[in-house]
This record gives structure tokens, C-alpha cells and sequence, in this order.
């Protein structure tokens, strides 16, 4: 028996515990990395082949979407089911919404300052082909009647099939507050949802192993439709919109973090560093919705803020889509030697961020939305979309990625407000103390074992008689 060697109180000698298995997730992650540039590569070379990739992009960021509605309902349902009070739901969906406000309210106003500075659109001309394909986007916008009414499912069970985030929210919330009122008898139905979420995360870690193949093909697909030339008059707005978007990252919503909770909004961001790979990848901030949760989950805020937040951040917290909104409306007026008032860009760009109505986490959603707001609030600016066709999908990225930032913020500076988030664990978490278990995702997992007993410790004898 060597010195290092343990002996338990049977005398036999105790073996070291097994090294836990290595993470080969990074592996994954380099894979994307390599797949985005193959897809460069390939749409720049051979255009038509690069389109043709298209339905890779599609189908990956499909999987993803397939697993949302159940990574939501789970999340909620344990999150509001096992509080007992209603009220603390209540105040942490307050607190959102209001929050939710303010940062809309301060992206627009940013977007609008940046848009009058550099007075993007001048010097372009529109054709009839142009507008024709501008007034086309317009038939994909629904009204905001329809946006509320759409809130409610068809059935209990449709909001879990039909993949609207909206629906099953509010399913959810319906499910998690008739578990809290049950009391002991709901408890066995949310063991049954845990072990479910174990396997919906499970599920998950599983797809995302498709995520290079995903990606090349997203990447192909824009790089071929889109080439090198149509990017180039237009380099001036999307520039334009890459800065404003870090500027509100960086500026305003590290700002926030910094003086809510004394984080640093780059220790943050370097967190979930994959996710915003994985966004930039898809265009689209829905293929990271579901890690976003489980890693929120895992920095130390609490199931039931992170459950309610981070679903209606999705719907309502559009930090990106505003700041698009803005400037692809003053682009556009001035574009067609038309630009707007300071009280016409307000009123228009009010009138839709409220038309906005939570559709921006699907790739194309933001040019829909500004299509249908210009055909209802400035019809005559609708012909006007057609000139940002071909860069949308460069600035959906952008879009994306802010709006995700935006939601990841918002979690933590909520749930340090509402006392739900566990600072300690955060550090510890943000420093690469607790890594995030990439092969089973659930945020169960992640339970660091007790500590052994002091060997010093008396060992309890069995009574005598």
C-alpha cells in the first residue's frame, strides 16, 4: 500500500476517484468555426452550389426550434411549480416587462442619434424592380390583433406542438401555477417534468453535435445569394449598424450590468461565447435559446426568473430589432429623398417597435416587421425596403446577436433585483470555476459533490442492548 493510498473503517484501501471524462465539446465549437469559413469559401467560388446548400441551414436551425417549446414548458412549469408564492412570479414578469420598455426605449434612441449622424441611403436610386421586391416583404406581417389573439393555443396540447413561444408560455405558466395551488400533490407530476427536462437537454447536446453541418450550409446559402457586390454601396448602413449595435452591447447595456449586479459584461459574454458562435452561424438567436436557459440556470439565477425572463425577452425585450428598425426606416427615407422629421421618426418607429410583436428570433422576421410597418404607418417608404434585401441577412446576424446579449443581461440584472440570483455562483461560474456540462446540458447536473467528512470526526458506534 503506497503513502497516498486511503483506508476506509474497514481497513481496505480506498480507490482514487475517476477523472471525470474529458469535454470534447470544443471540438464542436472549432468544427462551426471551420464549417463558416468552408461556407464563405464555397458560396464565393461557386455561387449556385452555395445556394443550393440552403436546406442544411434550415433543417439545423428546424431541430433547434423543435426543442424550444419543451425546454421552455419544463423550465417553467418546475420553476413557478415549486415556488409557493404566486406573487414572486408576478413581481419577476413586472419587472421584466418594465425593463423590457426602457431598453427598447434606449435602443431606439440610439439607433435614431446614429441614423442622423451618418444619414445612411444617400446616393442610391430606386428602381421599379427594387420596390417591387420591397413590396413584397409586407405580405408576411400580421397586425397586432392577430399578434394577442395568436397568444392563445388551439388546444392545451397545440402550444407544445406548433412551436410558438408565446403559447407555451403561457401553457406553461397555466400548468406551473395549477402545480403550485395542488400543493403535495403535484409534487409527483413535477418529478415526472424533471426527468423529462434531463431528457429534452439531453436530446439537445445530441443535435448540436449537426451544428457544423448547419452552419456551412447557412453560410453558403447567404454568401452565395448575396456575393460581394451588393455589399458594397450598401457597406455604409451595415457598418453603420455593426457599430451602433456594439456601442448599446458594450455602452449602455454594460453599463446596466456594471451598476445593477458589478459584473463586467465581457466576462459575461465570454460565458456564453458558443452561443453567440452558434447565432452568428444561423442568423438566428432561437438556435441558442435553449442553452441560454440552461446556462443561465447554471450561473446561479433561479429556475423560475430565468423560466419567465428569458422566454419574454424573446417576445419583447428586441434590443437588435429596434436599433434595425430605426435605421433601415431613416435609410430608407433618405434613400428615397424623402427623410422624416424628428416627430415622423418618432411616431413611426414607436408605432413599430410596438408592431414588432416578438417575431425576431426567426431569420427574416426583422425585414417582415419593418415591411409591414412602413405599409401601415408610411406607405409611401414600402417600395423603399427592396434596397436592403440583399444585405438583411448580414444585418439579421447583428440583430440576433444584440437581441441575445440583450436577453442574457437581462436575466442577471433581474434576477439580482428580485434576490434570485446567487452572486457568489456567478463569480464563481463567470471565473471557469464550474464549467457547463456540455454533454447533458440540464442544469441538474451541475451539483458539486459535499465534502467528505473530517478524518478527525468520531465514528458513531451502535447502541449496546
Amino acid at each position: 500500500m503506497t503513502i497516498g493510498q486511503i483506508i476506509d473503517q474497514s481497513g481496505q484501501p480506498l480507490r482514487k476517484p475517476a477523472r471525470p471524462p474529458r469535454d470534447r465539446s470544443h471540438h464542436l465549437y472549432l468544427a462551426v468555426v471551420v464549417a463558416v469559413v468552408l461556407g464563405v469559401i464555397v458560396g464565393l467560388a461557386a455561387p449556385g452550389v452555395g445556394t443550393a446548400l440552403a436546406p442544411l441551414g434550415t433543417a439545423f436551425v428546424g431541430l433547434i426550434k423543435m426543442m424550444i417549446s419543451p425546454v421552455i414548458f419544463c423550465t417553467i412549469v418546475l420553476g413557478v411549480g415549486s415556488v409557493r408564492s404566486a406573487a414572486a412570479v408576478g413581481k419577476v414578469g413586472g419587472l421584466a416587462l418594465g425593463y423590457f420598455l426602457v431598453m427598447s426605449t434606449g435602443a431606439l434612441a440610439i439607433g435614431l442619434v446614429v441614423g442622423n449622424v451618418l444619414h445612411p441611403g444617400s446616393g442610391l436610386h430606386l428602381t421599379s424592380e427594387v420596390a417591387k421586391a420591397g413590396a413584397a416583404q409586407a405580405g408576411d406581417a400580421g397586425s397586432t390583433t392577430d399578434f394577442v389573439l395568436g397568444i392563445v393555443p388551439t388546444s392545451l396540447f397545440s402550444a407544445l406542438t406548433d412551436g410558438e413561444v408565446l403559447q407555451t408560455l403561457l401553457v406553461a405558466l397555466l400548468a406551473g401555477f395549477a402545480l403550485q395551488a395542488m400543493g403535495r400533490a403535484g409534487e409527483p407530476v413535477l418529478r415526472g417534468v424533471e426527468h423529462l427536462q434531463r431528457l429534452v437537454f439531453r436530446i439537445l447536446a445530441m443535435i448540436m453535435w449537426a451544428a457544423p453541418i448547419g452552419a456551412f450550409g447557412a453560410i453558403a446559402a447567404v454568401v452565395g445569394e448575396t456575393g460581394i457586390d451588393a455589399l458594397k454601396s450598401l457597406a455604409v448602413v451595415m457598418l453603420g449598424f455593426y457599430i451602433t449595435c456594439a456601442l448599446f452591447v458594450f455602452g449602455v447595456l454594460g453599463a446596466v450590468l456594471r451598476l445593477t449586479t458589478g459584473v463586467n459584461v465581457f466576462r459575461l459574454l465570454r460565458y456564453l461565447a458558443r452561443e453567440f458562435l452558434l447565432i452568428l452561424s444561423t442568423s438566428s438567436s432561437e438556435s441558442a435559446l435553449p442553452r441560454l436557459i440552461a446556462k443561465m440556470e447554471h450561473a446561479g439565477v433561479e429556475r423560475t426568473t430565468v423560466g419567465v425572463v428569458v422566454p419574454a425577452g424573446y417576445s419583447f425585450n428586441l434590443d437588435g430589432t429596434a436599433i434595425y428598425l430605426t435605421m433601415a426606416s431613416l435609410f430608407i427615407a433618405t434613400a428615397m429623398g424623402t427623410p422624416l422629421s424628428i416627430g415622423a421618426q418618432i411616431s413611426l418607429l414607436v408605432f413599430m417597435v410596438i408592431a414588432s410583436k416578438g417575431a425576431a428570433g426567426v431569420t427574416g422576421a426583422g425585414l417582415a416587421t419593418l415591411a409591414g410597418g412602413l405599409a401601415s404607418h408610411a406607405p409611401s417608404l414600402l417600395g423603399g425596403v427592396g434596397l436592403i434585401v440583399g444585405i438583411d441577412r448580414f444585418m439579421s446576424e447583428a440583430r440576433a446577436l444584440t437581441n441575445f446579449a440583450g436577453n442574457a443581461v437581462a436575466t442577471v440584472v433581474i434576477g439580482s433585483w428580485t434576490g434570485s440570483l446567487d452572486k457568489a455562483r456567478l463569480d464563481l461560474v463567470l471565473s471557469g470555476g464550474d464549467p457547463f456540462d456540455e454533454a447533458t446540458m440540464a442544469p441538474d447536473d451541475h451539483v458539486v459533490a459535499p465534502a467528505p467528512a473530517p478524518a478527525s470526526a468520531p465514528v458513531p458506534q451502535p447502541a449496546l442492548g
